[in-house]
């Protein structure tokens, strides 16, 4: 159990879709210090699960950060859809995932032969 569990606890209990909170306030809640790098850093609040561990506390607990003040010393964490809190993991279907991305875009005239050569005498230039 990480020190930073009781605020996955804390976010879980709340029932609003925004839980703004000064560092204070969380520090609170977790019973510590936050690190000394997080009130400098904004970065450190960022929602990159490798991060740090107090990142994937809040994005376990289905939130988000928005609005990261460094110099007011505030944040505001807002609930996620449980969909779009992870990145859903690539199908495999054995094709790359662009296979079929231009798809529509390009249209072949009919009578058109793509694999008769372009320009018929070209061959005719190193005999």
């Amino acid at each position: 159990m990480s020190k930073y569990s009781r605020l996955g606890e804390f976010l879980r209990a709340q029932r609003t879709k925004e839980v703004p909170m000064t560092f204070t306030e969380i520090e609170r809640v977790i019973g510590a210090k936050l690190p000394a790098s997080s009130p400098q850093y904004p970065a450190w609040w960022s929602n990159n699960p490798s991060n740090n561990v107090m990142t994937k506390v809040w994005l376990e607990a289905g939130f988000r950060t928005e609005q990261v003040d460094i110099k007011a010393r505030k944040v505001v964490f807002r609930r996620v859809d449980q969909g779009s809190s992870r990145a859903t993991p690539p199908r495999k279907t054995g094709r790359h995932p662009m296979f079929g991305a231009l798809k529509g875009l390009t249209h072949v005239p009919e009578g058109v032969d793509l694999t008769a050569p372009a320009d018929p005498d070209w061959g005719k230039v190193y005999e």
